[in-house]
């Protein structure tokens, strides 16, 4: 098995608990599948350093204040992915796609096909959108 890929990932979360999620552009692996936003993280650079530069790059928005959240591994076809979710509800700008990619608030997660690896972290998601 190849060694993972380190990558940061963000969960934009509004006060009433919707979350940013973004759409794979064409030329990408899994192109039109929907994920939350993030992407690799570069020899030598930390997971929120990343997750910083790639919102950044990816949907114009800076993150002031993230939470680590959780971890997953998963093996895609195309590569081994060791994903670093954090969450942030402090972020200043509003996102849109700078790479093309369609953008959407949900609330009750209607978007489809989702990237396999996110899937599984719906339900525990929903535990951190509606507290108690």
């Amino acid at each position: 098995m190849t060694k993972p890929i380190d990558v940061a990932v963000g969960i934009l979360m509004k006060p009433n608990g919707d979350v940013l999620m973004g759409q794979r552009p064409e030329g990408k692996p899994y192109a039109g599948y929907w994920e939350f936003p993030g992407g690799k993280v570069e020899t030598g650079e930390s997971v929120l350093d990343a997750l910083k530069r790639e919102f950044a790059e990816e949907i114009g928005v800076q993150i002031l204040a993230a939470e680590p959240w959780c971890g997953v591994e998963h093996v895609y076809p195309h590569a081994h992915v060791r994903l670093h979710f954090y969450i942030s509800r402090c972020w200043q700008g509003e996102p849109h796609g700078l790479e093309g990619q369609q953008l959407a608030w949900q609330g009750s997660f209607e978007v489809t096909p989702m990237l396999p690896a996110t899937l599984p972290l719906l339900q525990w998601l929903e535990v951190q959108r509606c507290p108690g």
